[in-house]
Formats: structure tokens, sequence, C-alpha cells
């Protein structure tokens, strides 16, 4: 059983992410080695010495932010760079079964990438899925509600417990993901989908502000068919810590101890330790 120690995660950036340092924090507070590397050492663009091989990291976290000021779609250029230079390499590597995970801009590049909601084969040459405007057509920002999803098999929500509901800071303005209805009904039959946005009772069809976007389904975070890719909206790496929390203080909860971000980032260290 390999040790914490030796896992490699790499926070994958380019112009305009953010949240790099804090995704890359969560995975080492836990112990693996985790490096935030920019695309250009992916595809060879910068000097020899600073190349990296995507396959020589055991998992892949894509940050929240607005890549390349999310001109064209939210997501697409720096989707498009990946094709472009790694797809082969990014196929081989969800077909591998190694984790990815992509929050709020993450995810809506891998729903460019065409790795969400994915096939059983890797990425769908064409998106399947968009990440629209949100309904109020303003910027979203404010802790939300979600209910883990009871069906879900994936290795990042097997640490929650079924239906637990999580508090998450949530900052987008295009979270709202729309595919046609065939897709919703294929998230639903596969278990593909991780978290919904609920009320802070755990009640789904809240309406706004709890779902801040509008999504159908109040769809907040999906996976692949085979459970090893994920995206969502809200930010976990923010909530990392329970003194994260802004309401830790009048919630009882304890300060040092986890927050309800952290489990999620554990999922992927458990995996890849079994």
């Amino acid at each position: 059983m390999p040790d914490p120690s030796e896992i490699n995660v790499g926070v994958v950036r380019i112009e305009g992410t953010n949240c790099e340092d804090e995704s890359a924090a969560a995975f080492s507070s836990l112990g693996c080695n985790a490096e935030k590397i920019h695309l250009k050492q992916l595809l060879g663009d910068v000097e020899k010495s600073k190349c990296r091989n995507l396959m020589d990291y055991d998992a892949l976290y894509f940050p929240g932010g607005f890549s390349s000021g999310d001109y064209v779609r939210a997501g697409a250029i720096f989707a498009s760079r990946v094709k472009s230079g790694l797809q082969s390499q990014v196929d081989e590597y969800i077909n591998e079964g190694r984790p990815v995970l992509g929050v709020c801009n993450g995810f809506q590049i891998l729903v460019e990438m065409g790795a969400l909601p994915g096939t059983k084969s890797g990425t769908s040459a064409i998106p399947d899925a968009v990440l629209h405007t949100n309904d109020s057509s303003r910027f979203e920002a404010r802790h939300v509600h979600l209910r883990v999803e009871s069906n879900s098999q994936s290795l990042f929500t097997k640490n929650y417990e079924t239906n637990q509901v999580l508090s998450i800071p949530n900052a987008h303005a295009e979270g709202k993901l729309m595919m046609s209805q065939e897709k919703f009904e294929e998230l639903d039959k596969n278990n593909q989908i991780a978290f919904r946005y609920c009320s802070p009772e755990g009640e789904l069809n809240p309406g706004y502000p709890w779902n801040p976007n509008g999504v159908a389904h109040d769809i907040a975070g999906i996976t692949n068919p085979k459970g090893n890719v994920l995206g969502m909206m809200p930010h976990p790496e923010r909530v990392f810590h329970g003194w994260q929390h802004t309401d830790w203080t009048s919630s009882g909860m304890n300060p040092d101890g986890p927050g309800d971000g952290r489990p999620l980032f554990q999922g992927v260290v458990d995996f890849l330790c079994q």
C-alpha cells in the first residue's frame, strides 16, 4: 500500500486561474507531493529542464479562476490548448482510472474538454454540455449548501455520509450546467450526479438563492461514467479546515477540525493508497 508521501498531484494552471495555492495546500496537508504546474510545462513550451510529463502525476487538479479571461466561453481556451497538445494522454490518463478533479473554472474546462459528462472510453470529441450564465446574470459569491447524492459511487464522495449536507463557498458567473434532457437522464441513470444544491435542511428544489445559477435538477457536481473524473462549481479547497467556515463560531464547528471540503480530498488520497 503506497504512502501519501509517494503520491504526486499536479495542479494545472495558466494565465487567469486562481486558488491553485489553496488546492495544492489541501493535498500537501494530507501528506502528498502537490506541484503547481503551468500548462506550458506539459506541452513542452518551456526550457527542457522545466518540462513535465502528465503521466508522472497520480492525480490532476484543474483549479478555479478565469483562465485566459474566460474569452469565447468559460474554460474554452484552456480546454482547447489541452486538447490540441495532450488529447491522447488525457484519454489514457482517464482510462487508467486516475483521479481528475476540476473545481469552478476547472469544471468548465473539463466540460469543454469533453471529459465531463464524458464517455466510457475517455473524452467526447465534441462537448456534450456547457456551463452557461447564471439565471441572475450576476456573479454569485457566497456559501451554498450541497447534498451528497446517495447513489454516487465516486471515489470523491465515499468519505461523506449518505445525503450529508455540506456548506461550501461558491463563486461563479457561469455555473448553470446545460445539456439535452437525454443527457440529464443519463447522468441520473448512471449515478453520475455527485452533489446537488439544497436548502440548509437538505431539501431539493430550493430555488434561488440556494440554487445560485438555476441549473436543472439542482446539479452542483458530476462525475464521468467511471467515477474518476469529478467537476463541481463550489470550492471545497476553501473549506478544508474548520476555521475556514464563516459560521464556525455559531455552528459549533471545531475550528481545528476538518472542514466540509476535506473528505473530498481525503477520498482521492485513500483511493491512491489502496
